[in-house]
Parts: structure tokens; C-alpha cells; sequence
């Protein structure tokens, strides 16, 4: 029985509450809630269902959920529909509220409140296959986001692909298989909840960008409102998924990315954003020079990762370091007589802060100009030299801090070590004259300053190149370098920690994280074929040369298990995207009345009597009409009806499903 019909009938059960036609008093109810009525609540306490959806308990109290039960009652103004507070108050509202009762700054479009079922399932055709903007009601969305039936389960490891045979698990009862999942990906998202709710530790998406260009195709005129629901579908749930020092990180480019950092700030906070990386995603080349010759814009090279946290209190990010292309001309000094051990012991005794070792260390040492040294030695192959010798050639650069206090500490005529106002100990080269006798200039050793923390803007990271060919597979459209994974899997993540992609494309993200040994979750539903994320981490696994390998000295190894969510109204969906006649449609009609699950309100017989008019349809008109005839709501098989002979869920089925799920036989 769907929930408002329970609410009518407990209803009904107080006479007051109710019309001499039999129809509820719904304004009367209304009041009652607003007033907090003692014989209302008593009365919707009475029943279990509206129990749990409307009150909260709070250790032994139940509290009423006020606002939430008079938003349900007043967007019912019609049964068995399924219009929402956005059909019946346009944009006026947000989470239950009117504008004017809202003090932050919202982001509102039409259906926001709706729950976006996109499917997506041909590259080839840029992904032009019909999507559904399904305004469902309470029950039909419960149903729509029940966890799915597991099908087509299989294991891959350096000996190829095995049956399925067990998911490992840790001593806390947790999944440490990397898991590859096929399907919907906000179907898959609501399938993973049970077992990875509050464990995963970074979420990496890269999702259509809604460029016109990218397949994001949706039939109506709504394009930027849809974009934005899917989105917002999909991080609400995503976030259950995270640990509480978890970290989302979503790129993105100009078309949406200033309305998914509003987004974004609904959702998770503006307190709990971290940063917004700028990455080099291309180069001037080719037709970006043409755009500057014209003028018409400034060539776009760069991208944007909106960065946030599940909660910033517990976020502790490891900046990582790069090293430099090219050698700085500011260290222009050397110390002649000074080798790698001399260096090592400096370092340690000012890290030690020993000022006396240190001074020790130092004493009787010559810096002369780096240039004169060089010359003098003959030295050729400059570059791989001075890198070699990074450790006994300095930079200087002013340091008025220490002005005051050098000439208290000096030992020598050439070098002094003192305390700075940190309380660290810094390298002096006195440089006295007679005008001013303190000191001048802070020397620094090359050796240190070979590398440097990123800041938040990338540069260097280009899709050009060998990107397109990283781990054997060619993805010619949006495909990320393994080097930006690399980056931001070590600073966000340990090794072990569950790394979530749930829109993979031909695998990046899974196959940084396997090279890293980090656990991770792919899910995709798009069909690459031989250059998806499985052909991929097959090539990881056997040792592939690519991408990141050399960095972190990757050999090969480890396996992943392959799922998919079990079709049913999908599968239709599908023949029906595919049909290149009328005839093939007409075909998969038939189809559809023996097996599939159609709408509550299909009258079949209509149908028949109408068939001419189908038939003067255009092929996607057609197409269009009979998958509004299929219930979205059964485009995969849910959990509850894994022993439901109608579906014929195989033996094998029910053993991974039960398996995933932790269920009893």
C-alpha cells in the first residue's frame, strides 16, 4: 500500500477530519500539524509505516517531523500521481522551504526536487539514446533506489578471468576486493550503500560537462536544469558513501563548473570546501591558435576540480612535491671543497639546531661564483652536472631579519650560522663593508629547493601526448592523465583506502589506484568495449609501462572483481535505442507485452486500437513513445525480488547477490 493511501485511510479513522463526500479535510489536517494537535500526532503514532517516515525518535521520546509531514500532505493534491512540490509551487520552495524564509544564497532550477533516472549506454552515437526526467512520487522513488540484483559476477587476476568464487572481507566485516560495477550508475551508487556507507576515503569523479558536444542529450529544452539534477541526484548519495575525513573531488570545466561550486556548497557546505584546482589540461596548439588569430576568445586550456571535504575538522591533505624542469639562475655560488657527507651533516645539525657543529662544519670552506668555477674545471654537460652537485651550490637572497643580530655570531669572514627570529638556524654570508657590518644575504642549497608543494594551480598536466595511449586503451574524448590521479591520490589518500569513481570512462582513476595499491570502486555504464576500464586493468595487471608505472615502480599483479546490475526494463530500453526500422520496433512491442513491465496506466488494448497512429510517428517519436510506455521503476531487478521466479534469478545470481549483501541462504 503506498504511504499517502496508509495516511488516508489512519486518517479517515477521526470523523472530525473528514467531509460528509468522504473526502479528507485536508486544510483541516494542515492546521492540526502547524499547532502540533496532540489527537493528530496520537493518531499517526498509532500506525508503524507513518511512525517511521514522520517522527524521529530521539532516546526515548518520538519527535514529529513537522515539516516534512506537511509538505507530503500538500503535494498531494491528486492521487495516484506523480507530481511533486515543483509542479505544484514552481521554484518556490527549497528543502521544504520558501525563498523568503531562507537567509543563504540557493541555487534553484526546475526539478530540483525530482529524481533524474539517466541511462547511458552507446559511445559511438555520442550517447544520443533517449534519457528520462521521471518526476516520481515517495513510493515509486523507494522503489526506484532499492539496491539491485548482482549478475555476471567474475574475478580478474594475472591469470586471467575466473568464475566468481567469494568477496574478501577485513576483520570490521568490509569488502577489500576492488570492485568494477556495470550499470546505472545512481542505481549502482544506492546498491553499494548497505556495505560501503561511511568508508570510503576519496570520491574522484569526471562527469559530462554538458558541453553540447560530450552526450549529455537530454529530450527536452531543459538541458542545464537536467545536467544539474543528475548531478545533485547523484552527490547526495555519494556522500553517504564517504568516511568522515573524506574528501570529493569533481572536474570539470567553464560550462558548469561556477554553478557545481554553488552546488556543491548547498550540499556539503561552503565551510567544507578545500580548494578549487586550476590543472593544464591542453596546450596551445592547433585550433586553439586558430580561436587566438580570430579573436573571438581567449584559448581554453585549463580545468577546474572543485575540492571538498565530508567534514573539514578531520582533513589533513599531504601536499606533494614536483621537481623542477629547469635549473634556477639564482644559485650562483658553489663551496669548493664540500661533499655529499659534509652537506648531510649540515643538515642534520641545523635541523638539530647545533649551531656549534654546524659553524664547525662550515669552517675553512671557500664559496666562490659558480660561473668562475665551472670555468676553471672545465667542467661540460652542465645541466646533468649542476643537478649532480645540487648539494654544495647555493642561492643568496636578502634576509633583513637577521640584519640585527649577525654580527653577534660571526666566526668568519666568509660564513656565519645564527638563529632567526623562528628560532631555526639560517646560513649567513657575512659580506661586511664599512657602511654596514651586518649581514647581507641568506644562502640556500640548491639540493632543497629541487622540488617544490604544488599550489592550486597545475600546470604541466596535458591530455596530449601519450595520454590517449595510457594503459593499452584509446579513449579520444575527456581522457585524464595518469600523473593528475597520481597527484591527487597522494595527497588525499594512504594505501588501502577505498578510492570511489563512479564515472570511470576507460578506467584512470581504477588504474592510478591499483598502481598505488589503493582499494577502489568503478562504476560505469557506457560500453567502450576493447578500451574500457576491464581491458585496462587487465593490462595493469599484467605490468603495463604506461602512465604512472615508472614513477612508483609498478610490476604488475593483484586482481579486481567484475559486477553488473541485473537489467530487466533496461534490456528493452536498449533493443529499443538500437532499432534501426519500424519493423524492429513493432517486433520489440510484441516483446514488451509478453515480458516486460509497463505503466499501471497502459491500456494495452488502446494501444493495439491506435497502432496506425505509431505508425505515422518519425523512428524517434516511436522510440520515444514506448519507452514511456516501460515503469522505470523496474529497469533493473531490485533486492527484494531476487526469489521472485517472474525475474529467473539464476543460482549463480542469488550466490554473489546474497554474497555482496551479507543475506542468508
Amino acid at each position: 500500500m503506498k504511504l499517502y493511501q496508509i495516511l488516508e485511510k489512519q486518517i479517515k479513522k477521526e470523523p472530525n477530519y473528514v467531509s460528509d463526500n468522504g473526502e479528507i479535510k485536508k486544510w483541516v489536517v494542515l492546521n492540526k500539524a502547524q499547532n502540533f494537535d496532540e489527537e493528530l500526532i496520537g493518531l499517526l503514532l498509532e500506525d508503524a509505516d507513518l511512525k517511521e517516515k514522520f517522527f524521529l525518535k530521539v532516546k526515548d521520546a518520538w519527535v514529529f517531523k513537522q515539516n516534512l509531514f506537511i509538505r507530503f500532505l500538500e503535494q498531494k493534491n491528486y492521487l495516484n500521481d506523480s507530481y511533486t512540490q515543483f509542479k505544484n509551487k514552481v521554484g518556490l520552495t527549497i528543502d521544504g522551504k520558501h525563498l523568503k524564509q531562507r537567509n543563504e544564497v540557493s541555487l534553484v532550477w526546475p526539478f530540483k526536487d525530482c529524481i533524474l533516472e539517466g541511462g547511458q549506454s552507446r559511445e559511438e552515437d555520442k550517447r544520443e539514446e533517449i534519457f528520462f526526467n521521471e518526476v516520481l512520487a515517495q513510493d515509486e522513488i523507494t522503489e526506484l533506489l532499492d539496491p539491485k540484483v548482482l549478475t555476471n559476477a567474475k574475478r580478474f587476476d594475472n591469470e586471467g578471468e575466473h568464475s566468481f568464487d567469494q568477496f574478501n572481507r577485513n576483520e570490521n566485516g568490509t569488502i577489500t576486493d576492488n570492485l568494477i560495477i556495470k550499470g546505472n550508475n545512481l542505481l549502482a551508487l544506492y546498491s553499494l550503500k548497505k556495505e560501503f556507507a561511511g568508508k570510503v576515503k576519496l570520491i574522484y569523479i569526471d562527469p559530462p560537462y554538458n558541453t553540447g558536444n560530450d552526450g549529455f542529450k537530454y529530450n527536452d529544452s531543459f538541458n542545464h536544469s537536467t545536467w544539474l539534477t543528475f548531478m545533485k541526484n547523484r552527490l547526495l548519495i555519494a556522500r553517504e558513501l564517504l568516511r568522515k575525513d573524506g574528501i570529493i573531488a569533481i572536474q570539470c570545466d567553464d560550462n558548469e563548473q561556477a554553478y557545481l561550486k554553488i552546488l556543491m556548497d548547498e550540499i556539503y557546505g561552503r565551510r567544507n570546501n578545500i580548494n578549487t584546482i586550476i590543472p593544464e589540461m591542453s596546450n596551445m596548439s592547433g585550433p586553439k591558435i586558430e580561436h587566438a588569430i580570430q579573436g573571438r576568445k581567449f584559448p581554453k586550456v585549463k580545468e577546474y576540480i572543485h575540492i571538498y571535504a565530508n567534514n573539514k575538522e578531520y582533513i589533513k591533505l599531504k601536499i606533494p612535491k614536483v621537481s623542477k624542469e629547469k635549473w634556477d639562475a639564482e644559485y650562483n655560488m658553489i663551496i669548493s671543497n664540500f661533499d655529499l657527507n659534509d652537506y648531510n651533516n649540515l643538515k642534520g645539525a641545523l635541523e638539530k639546531r647545533d649551531a656549534e657543529f654546524a659553524k664547525k662544519i662550515l669552517e675553512k670552506r671557500n664559496i666562490i661564483s659558480l660561473n668562475s668555477f665551472i670555468k676553471q674545471n672545465n667542467i661540460l654537460q652542465t645541466k646533468d652536472w649542476l643537478y649532480e652537485n645540487s648539494y654544495r651550490i647555493l642561492a643568496s637572497k636578502p634576509n633583513k631579519a637577521l640584519r640585527n643580530i649577525a654580527s653577534k655570531n660571526i666566526f668568519s669572514s666568509d660564513i656565519a650560522v645564527i638563529s632567526s627570529p623562528r628560532g631555526d638556524l639560517k646560513i649567513i654570508k657575512t659580506d661586511f663593508n664599512r657602511e654596514t657590518p651586518t649581514a647581507r644575504i641568506e644562502l640556500s642549497f640548491a639540493k632543497d629547493n629541487l622540488e617544490f608543494f604544488i599550489g592550486d594551480i597545475w600546470l604541466g598536466i596535458s591530455t596530449t601526448g601519450g595520454v590517449a595511449q595510457e594503459g593499452g586503451v584509446v579513449l579520444m574524448n575527456g581522457k585524464k592523465p595518469e600523473d593528475l590521479l597520481k597527484i591527487i591520490l597522494e595527497s588525499m589518500t594512504e594505501k588501502n583506502d577505498i578510492v570511489l569513481d563512479y564515472h570511470l570512462g576507460s578506467g584512470t582513476t581504477a588504474a592510478v589506484a591499483h598502481k598505488m595499491q589503493r582499494q577502489y570502486i568503478g562504476i560505469e555504464q557506457l560500453n567502450y568495449g576493447e578500451n574500457d576500464s576491464i581491458t585496462r586493468l587487465q593490462n595493469v595487471i599484467k605490468g603495463d609501462k604506461t602512465g604512472i608505472s615508472k614513477s612508483v615502480n609498478w610490476q604488475g599483479g593483484g586482481c579486481f572483481i567484475y559486477l553488473e546490475l541485473k537489467k530487466y526494463n533496461q534490456t528493452f530500453i536498449e533493443k529499443i535505442e538500437e532499432a534501426e526500422n519500424e519493423e524492429a520496433l513493432l517486433q520489440i512491442w510484441e516483446e514488451m507485452k509478453a515480458k516486460s513491465f509497463l505503466n499501471y496506466n497502459v491500456d494495452i488494448r488502446k494501444q493495439e486500437q491506435h497502432i496506425e497512429d505509431f505508425k505515422a510517428l518519425s523512428l524517434t517519436e516511436q522510440k520515444q513513445h514506448l519507452c514511456e510506455l516501460l515503469d522505470k521503476n523496474q529497469l533493473y531487478i531490485n533486492l527484494s525480488s531476487l526469489g521472485d521466479r517472474n525475474f529467473e534469478c539464476s543460482p549463480e545470481e542469488q550466490k554473489v547477490t546474497q554474497a555482496f549483501y551479507q543475506l542468508k541462504n
